[in-house]
Protein backbone atom coordinates (compact mmCIF):
# COMPACT_ATOMS: atom_id res chain seq x y z
CA UNK A 1 0.00 0.00 0.00
CA UNK A 2 1.33 3.56 -1.32
CA UNK A 3 1.25 5.97 1.97
CA UNK A 4 2.76 8.53 3.69
CA UNK A 5 2.75 8.67 7.71
CA UNK A 6 3.55 10.95 10.18
CA UNK A 7 5.32 10.30 13.47
CA UNK A 8 6.64 12.43 16.43
CA UNK A 9 4.13 14.81 17.47
CA UNK A 10 2.73 15.49 20.69
CA UNK A 11 2.75 18.40 23.66
CA UNK A 12 5.90 20.67 24.47
CA UNK A 13 6.21 23.50 26.51
CA UNK A 14 7.20 27.01 24.70
CA UNK A 15 11.15 27.10 23.97
CA UNK A 16 10.97 23.11 23.50
CA UNK A 17 12.07 21.06 20.59
CA UNK A 18 10.35 18.05 18.43
CA UNK A 19 11.13 16.01 15.81
CA UNK A 20 8.72 15.54 13.22
CA UNK A 21 9.23 12.11 11.25
CA UNK A 22 7.47 11.45 8.00
CA UNK A 23 7.81 7.71 6.14
CA UNK A 24 6.63 6.53 2.69
CA UNK A 25 5.53 3.01 1.97
CA UNK A 26 5.01 1.60 -1.43
CA UNK A 27 7.82 4.31 -3.00
CA UNK A 28 10.61 6.17 -2.25
CA UNK A 29 11.21 10.12 -2.17
CA UNK A 30 14.22 10.43 -4.82
CA UNK A 31 12.26 11.51 -7.67
CA UNK A 32 9.52 13.45 -5.37
CA UNK A 33 9.74 17.31 -3.40
CA UNK A 34 8.37 16.42 -0.11
CA UNK A 35 6.10 19.49 1.72
CA UNK A 36 5.71 19.82 5.05
CA UNK A 37 2.44 22.14 6.17
CA UNK A 38 0.31 22.22 8.92
CA UNK A 39 -3.07 23.40 9.99
CA UNK A 40 -3.84 25.47 13.30
CA UNK A 41 -8.15 25.11 14.37
CA UNK A 42 -9.74 27.50 12.85
CA UNK A 43 -7.07 29.04 10.89
CA UNK A 44 -6.24 27.86 6.92
CA UNK A 45 -3.24 25.71 6.12
CA UNK A 46 0.40 27.04 5.96
CA UNK A 47 2.83 26.04 4.22
CA UNK A 48 6.19 24.94 6.97
CA UNK A 49 9.16 23.72 4.68
CA UNK A 50 9.77 21.74 1.36
CA UNK A 51 13.14 19.33 0.02
CA UNK A 52 13.20 18.76 -3.43
CA UNK A 53 15.26 15.06 -2.83
CA UNK A 54 16.29 15.56 -7.12
CA UNK A 55 18.56 18.04 -6.50
CA UNK A 56 18.62 18.59 -2.12
CA UNK A 57 17.06 22.34 -2.31
CA UNK A 58 15.12 23.34 0.68
CA UNK A 59 13.05 26.14 1.56
CA UNK A 60 11.19 27.10 4.63
CA UNK A 61 8.05 29.50 5.29
CA UNK A 62 9.14 33.02 7.04
CA UNK A 63 7.38 31.97 10.51
CA UNK A 64 9.52 29.14 10.70
CA UNK A 65 12.72 30.44 9.35
CA UNK A 66 15.96 29.67 11.75
CA UNK A 67 13.64 27.73 14.13
CA UNK A 68 12.82 24.43 11.92
CA UNK A 69 15.10 22.33 10.01
CA UNK A 70 14.20 19.94 7.05
CA UNK A 71 16.47 17.10 6.23
CA UNK A 72 16.24 13.19 4.88
CA UNK A 73 16.71 10.41 6.85
CA UNK A 74 16.28 7.87 4.32
CA UNK A 75 15.15 7.11 0.80
CA UNK A 76 11.67 7.03 2.11
CA UNK A 77 11.87 9.30 5.22
CA UNK A 78 12.16 12.60 6.23
CA UNK A 79 12.53 14.67 9.41
CA UNK A 80 11.18 18.29 11.05
CA UNK A 81 13.20 19.24 13.37
CA UNK A 82 11.46 22.20 15.36
CA UNK A 83 13.17 24.38 17.39
CA UNK A 84 12.01 27.14 19.79
CA UNK A 85 8.73 26.32 19.75
CA UNK A 86 6.09 28.89 20.05
CA UNK A 87 2.50 28.48 20.84
CA UNK A 88 1.37 29.85 17.57
CA UNK A 89 3.34 26.88 15.93
CA UNK A 90 0.44 24.70 17.38
CA UNK A 91 -1.40 22.56 14.59
CA UNK A 92 -1.65 19.05 13.09
CA UNK A 93 1.30 18.81 10.78
CA UNK A 94 1.02 17.36 7.41
CA UNK A 95 3.71 15.56 4.63
CA UNK A 96 2.92 15.32 0.98
CA UNK A 97 4.66 14.44 -1.36
CA UNK A 98 4.71 15.56 -5.35
CA UNK A 99 6.60 15.52 -8.95
CA UNK A 100 6.04 19.08 -9.34
CA UNK A 101 9.08 21.90 -7.95
CA UNK A 102 8.66 23.13 -4.68
CA UNK A 103 6.17 26.33 -5.65
CA UNK A 104 3.70 24.27 -7.14
CA UNK A 105 3.94 21.84 -4.56
CA UNK A 106 3.47 23.62 -1.92
CA UNK A 107 0.24 25.26 -3.45
CA UNK A 108 -1.02 21.38 -4.32
CA UNK A 109 -0.37 20.71 -0.89
CA UNK A 110 -2.29 23.25 0.74
CA UNK A 111 -5.26 21.78 -1.33
CA UNK A 112 -4.10 18.41 -0.50
CA UNK A 113 -3.68 17.49 -4.40
CA UNK A 114 -0.67 16.58 -4.15
CA UNK A 115 0.16 13.11 -5.42
CA UNK A 116 0.52 11.49 -2.25
CA UNK A 117 -0.19 13.23 1.70
CA UNK A 118 -0.22 11.65 4.92
CA UNK A 119 -3.01 12.20 8.02
CA UNK A 120 -1.04 14.44 10.14
CA UNK A 121 0.47 14.58 13.64
CA UNK A 122 -0.76 17.10 15.98
CA UNK A 123 1.72 19.45 17.56
CA UNK A 124 0.72 21.05 20.85
CA UNK A 125 2.73 24.15 22.15
CA UNK A 126 1.50 25.29 25.82
CA UNK A 127 2.90 25.70 29.46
Amino acid sequence: EVQLVESGGGLVQPGGSLRLSCAASGFTFDDYVVVWFRQAAGKEREGVSCMDMRDGTIGYGGPVKGRFSMSRSSRNAVDLQMSDLKPEDTAVYYCAADVDACGQAIVKALAQETTYWGQGTQVTVSS
